[in-house]
């Protein structure tokens, strides 16, 4: 079908064909791109390690420190908010397990995590 279509007082001549029904079209096969993902991976659960488990501070997920709610030497409650991160537009709360002292502080704002990583140290 021709059409003559008149913009800011210039005339245009186009053909407009019909469209298909997207049911009509064949469904085209094509090999999904290989997705490497950029984590590190991290120790196996029992592996060895420099730290007490039960008095770490581990990430629950990847993402990004923003903000160090306490320092090291602080006196924590079991359930104290020690540090914020973000993932995925979320804030993620990572609050103390146990009450303890803060023996030290792994990470820092701005710095990139990895699931299991460790946080912080209580003793």
């Amino acid at each position: 079908m021709k059409l003559t279509i008149t913009i800011n007082g210039k005339s245009y001549d186009v053909e407009v064909e019909e469209a298909v029904e997207p049911a009509a079209l064949e469904p085209s096969v094509h090999p999904l791109p290989l997705v490497q993902s950029s984590v590190l991976p991290t120790a196996a659960i029992g592996a060895s390690s420099d730290f007490d488990e039960t008095k770490v501070v581990r990430s629950p997920l990847a993402g990004v420190v923003t903000r160090l709610e306490v320092k090291a030497g602080a006196h924590v409650k079991a359930n104290q908010l020690l540090l914020l991160l973000e993932a995925m537009k979320m804030e993620i709360k990572i609050a103390a397990h146990a009450a303890g002292t803060v023996k030290s502080i792994e990470v820092a704002p701005s710095d990139a995590v990895r699931p299991d990583q460790v946080l912080v140290c209580l003793e």
